[in-house]
């Protein structure tokens, strides 16, 4: 019993050997191949027919779509009758190295990019021979130095909060691990605070003191090489954040203060504007202007005089038509005016004419009156003669007597003066 049983087992291994050995074998000798950006690689895969003469294999490369659930991207098709497909994506820079009857189909890939890195397929098909393994799989892992990681702070750095150091790298591959590393004020190493925790680049801080403060390193590394950055962390008390907040509040205060300053400037030079407006329009006595109403066209004015009330609403004026009507006024009455002016102007020159003609009358009486003076003064020139000969004679009387006066009269050097009965010469300007 034992002894069939052991038959049976021999068999079943010799049939699945067999089965082996006459089924289509696709594989890639490794699970992963990793290279450095910019090199130009192999990729092997191998490939064991159930047949050793096939009158038609065919030989496919395919990469992982570049996003999930999208299909596979195709990068060469290569058929045993020498034609040989290439995806416009790869042109240029991917080739199939084969051997048919070796079973060799390898992939060669020239300047490698970050954009390789993901799963390949080599795919084998032969009709007639589509039972085994027809496919096998590996990853290329292109290795890229990481890039140097950016340091920031995320949060207040303030007495009593909680921050978050982050570091990140935006190039590497494989992707790198970070490591945060403090150092005091005196630029010593030092361990971590009990609640500080440190997770793929974010070092978190908690309830942070004086103590906080210090320089912080973040280390990236893969297993090509490593990158660093670091950043100061000045932990501020409570008092100096609470100043700059007070100045903001303060720069915001002013900030409004002026601006309700130029409000209330354009109000007031607008009510002035309006005054003025009123004024020149000419608002009768007891009425005045109200905004309470809209504005119409910015003309249309509401107006309330002393008698309205409840019962009676105000009137709405239309200042064009006020303004108008007042134009038209005012031009009547200046017209009339000037029509007053016109007649006071025509009267003044009736009087002006009446003068003139006084005045030519007054000429002629002037006339008149010189024409008496001139009489006048022949007269007067008449006496004067009679009055030298008076003179004369009493003078030769009294130098003939031997009197008195003859010695007076030898030694004056003027003639004597004019008797005091001798009446004055009358005024040239003078008219009676």
């Amino acid at each position: 019993m034992m002894a069939s049983q052991k038959g049976m087992f021999t068999g079943v291994l010799l049939c699945l050997v067999v089965s082996m050995t006459v089924a289509l074998q696709v594989s890639i000798p490794e699970q992963s191949y990793e290279f450095a950006r910019g090199d130009n690689i192999t990729i092997p895969c191998t490939f064991k027919p159930k047949n050793p003469i096939n009158n038609l294999v065919i030989i496919s490369w395919l990469a992982e779509a570049d996003k999930p659930g999208e299909p596979e991207v195709t990068i060469l098709t290569s058929y045993s009758t020498g034609e040989l497909d290439i995806t416009d994506r790869y042109e240029g820079r991917v080739s199939l190295e084969q051997d048919i009857a070796k079973g060799v189909a390898n992939l060669k890939l020239s300047s490698i990019s970050l954009l390789d890195n993901r799963l390949f397929e080599c795919r084998v098909s032969i009709p007639k021979d589509d039972k085994g393994q027809l496919a096998d799989t590996t990853r290329l892992v292109v290795l890229v130095a990481p890039s140097v990681p950016i340091c920031k702070i995320d949060g207040r750095a303030e007495y009593f909060q909680n921050i978050s150091l982050t570091c990140l790298s935006e190039e590497g591959s494989p992707l790198p691990t970070y490591k945060w590393q403090g150092y005091d004020v005196k630029n010593m190493p030092r361990a971590p605070a009990p609640k500080t925790t440190d997770k793929d680049g974010v070092l978190s801080l908690f309830n942070l003191t004086m103590e906080s403060s210090g320089y912080y390193i973040c280390t990236s590394t893969n297993k090509i090489r490593s990158a660093k950055c670091n950043l100061t962390l000045s932990v501020m008390p409570p008092s100096m954040a609470m100043g700059s907040t007070a100045g903001i509040i303060g720069g915001v205060v002013v900030g409004v203060l002026v601006l309700l300053i130029i409000l209330l400037y354009c109000c007031c030079c607008r009510k002035k504007k309006d005054k003025a407006e009123e004024y020149a329009m000419g608002v009768p006595e007891g009425e005045e202007f109200h905004d309470d109403k809209p504005v119409v066209n910015g003309e249309v004015r509401q107006t309330r005089s002393k008698e309205d009330d409840d019962d009676h609403p105000p009137k709405i004026v239309d200042r064009h038509d006020q303004y108008k009507e007042r134009s038209e006024k005012d031009y009547d009455d200046r017209r009339s005016d000037y029509d007053d002016r016109r007649d006071g102007y025509d009267d003044r020159r009736d009087g002006y004419d009446d003068r003139r003609s006084d005045y030519g009358d007054r000429r002629s009486d002037y006339g008149d009156r010189r024409s008496d003076y001139d009489d006048r003064r022949d007269q007067d020139d008449r006496y004067s003669d009679r009055h030298d000969r008076y003179d004369r004679d009493r003078v030769y009387d009294e130098r003939s007597d031997g009197g008195r006066y003859s010695d007076r009269y030898d030694d004056r050097d003027r003639p004597p003066s004019v008797p005091a009965n001798k009446p004055a010469k009358p005024s040239k300007n003078r008219i009676d």
